[in-house]
């Protein structure tokens, strides 16, 4: 009776599990060596999504990122100075990361990557930008080091962006 139920439920759309559901921490993972993390992030997942969850986990606050993989997907964001706005454009092709670097600070005591990708094309070619995000189709090699204190972000209207907030 109750496997005749899940039936109709599920043929009705009254139930619906979504086939892509998939835990962010079992998308990667890690070893950590002093104060750095050497991070392997599954094939499929999407980097930034899963670096931020790995830094949230780990409750690291401030950092550096660095890496290398191959993706098919590609967010990128270019920040226009004029009108405060971002312009965003997405690439849908296979693609090595050449260098993604960034770093780890707290905005409203959340992580806050900020993240920056140079890819190379099929023909040689490169793209680098501000990274929103990436899907990987092959390997995702990172690394992840904690300062082990916490630096924080604000926006300032004047220049659009959120910034650095440092203790003199």
């Amino acid at each position: 009776m109750k496997l005749k139920l899940l039936s109709i439920l599920l043929l009705c759309g009254w139930l619906f599990i979504p086939a892509s559901a998939q835990n962010l921490q079992d998308m990667y993972t890690y070893k950590q060596i002093g104060n750095k993390y050497v991070v392997s992030i599954q094939n499929r997942a999407e980097i930034v999504k899963v670096l931020n969850t790995f830094c949230d986990e780990r409750g690291i606050k401030s950092g550096t990122i660095y890496g290398i993989g191959a993706i098919d997907e590609l967010t990128l964001r270019f920040f226009n100075p004029h009108t405060k706005k971002y312009i965003d454009k997405t690439f849908q092709e296979q693609m090595e990361i050449a260098n993604l670097t960034g770093n780890i600070s707290q905005m409203n005591e959340k992580p806050y990557l900020h993240l920056h990708i140079t890819v190379g094309r099929s023909d040689y070619s490169a793209l680098a930008g501000h990274l929103l995000a990436a899907t990987l189709n092959g390997a995702g090699e990172f690394v992840v080091e904690d300062f082990g204190t916490s630096i924080t972000r604000v926006y300032v209207p004047e220049i659009g962006l959120n910034c650095y907030e440092l203790d003199e």
